[in-house]
């Protein structure tokens, strides 16, 4: 695997913001590589800095299949 371009694409994303400067990203991307393609999700946290730009500061992805089991079970954890 050393040396081998890999190419992030994103297929869809939705931002959400929270507090003064936070957001999360909720992405379907896929990696490109001559090996082929990989689709997956990921749900990733970030700021906007003072200058106006997105930092991203941590990140989970996951396979596509596994996206709406992991729905699922957010739902069932949050309690109203």
């Amino acid at each position: 695997m050393e040396g081998e371009k890999v190419e992030f694409v994103t297929i869809k994303s939705e931002e959400m913001t929270f507090g003064k400067n936070n957001f999360l990203e909720i992405a379907h991307k896929k990696a490109v590589s001559e090996k082929g393609e990989n689709e997956f999700v990921s749900v990733s946290r970030g700021f906007v800095n003072p200058a106006g730009e997105k930092r991203f500061k941590s990140s989970v992805s996951m396979p596509t299949d596994m996206a709406h089991k992991v729905a699922e079970a957010l739902g069932k954890v949050i309690t109203k």
